[in-house]
């Protein structure tokens, strides 16, 4: 098991497969922005594999595939099903905004990805055309649409309720997710460069309160992946709300994650800088043993806790280029 310098067991690498995305979400991505990495210097679908692999055998349990939009990325159901195939690996999930969903969700489920977080602000043409910059929404529905059939279970619906802009479309989210069996998890917007430093901030503990009145949620005990959101589930079981509080309610006490990027450098910490870079090793020949001992190191080197709070202008990099 690797555990950082504070206790915690880090068991959960989300992996970046690219920082490229065909959507301009406003919180994530500055608009006309051309600072992505060529893509010689992205990881391989093989060299993916073999961090991921050193991450399972030193007792890393969770693998999340992620971007920008991962699906954009050839070779993500071969890297699936490589993860899935190293001993102790219990859960693979992938975070995509659905655009793509369609076309591969049949050979991600084959592959063995099992649960699907997919990125939703809202179910009105014009607000998802305004926050993303595509006119996508009947594109991914039928991502959506594609998925269930394809045999994925309690998806999870990814809402950023932003100020002025979708947050009146809670409600209708909500019965989106009732009527499809589907979780719907909020998420506080993070400012991570000028893009989610320039959108007003959106507390989810008033939402909260609000939902829990109309429909009567309590804290629900069971687990459902391993990330950080908390959930509550009505008294019927119809309804299952996440909620992700890096703001609010932070949750660094019980981190129990780090991020690969596309690039190879492992990030610490969403509001810190700390990294440490893979892809020059893995490029020059090092061994398995000296990728173990560098991993380990780099846990050791996890930060506390996050600034977002006390420094809020302090993280300029974008989030795509972090990885989700």
């Amino acid at each position: 098991m690797l555990t950082d310098a504070f206790g915690r067991n880090i068991d959960y690498l989300r992996i970046s497969v690219t920082d490229r995305c065909d959507l301009r979400c406003t919180y994530c991505l500055p608009k006309g922005f051309k600072g992505f990495a060529i893509p010689q210097d992205w990881l391989t679908i093989e060299e993916l594999a073999r961090v991921a692999a050193a991450f399972a055998r030193l007792g890393t349990k969770r693998f999340r595939l992620t971007g920008g939009e991962p699906l954009l990325r050839k070779g993500l159901a071969d890297l699936a099903a490589e993860i899935n195939r190293q001993p102790g690996v219990e859960d693979i999930s992938l975070t995509t905004n659905g655009t793509q969903l369609h076309k591969h969700a049949c050979e991600l489920r084959e592959a063995g990805v099992r649960r699907l977080n997919i990125s939703l602000d809202s179910l009105r043409n014009d607000c998802v055309k305004d926050i993303t910059g595509t006119d996508c929404l009947p594109q991914v529905l039928d991502g959506i649409r594609t998925a269930k059939e394809a045999g994925f279970e309690r998806i999870k619906i990814n809402m950023v309720p932003l100020k002025g802009i979708n947050d009146a479309d809670l409600d209708d989210m909500v019965a989106f997710c009732i009527e499809n069996g589907f979780i719907l998890n909020l998420i506080e917007a993070m400012p991570m460069g000028e893009t989610g430093q320039a959108h007003a901030k959106v507390s989810l503990q008033p939402v909260l309160a609000e939902l829990q009145q109309k429909f009567d949620l309590t804290p629900f005990e069971g687990k459902i992946g391993g990330g950080p959101a908390r959930y509550w589930q009505s008294a019927d079981g119809g309804f299952t709300l996440g909620l992700i509080t890096p703001m609010s309610q932070h949750f660094c006490a019980t981190c129990n994650r780090v991020r690969l990027s596309a690039t190879g450098n492992i990030h610490l910490c969403l509001g810190q800088e700390d990294k440490v870079a893979l892809r020059p090793m893995l490029r020059n020949g090092c061994s398995d043993d000296e990728l173990e001992d560098t991993v380990r190191s780099a846990i050791m080197r996890k930060p506390e806790k996050h600034e977002f709070v006390e420094k809020p202008k302090k993280i300029i990099r974008v989030m795509a280029l972090t990885g989700g």
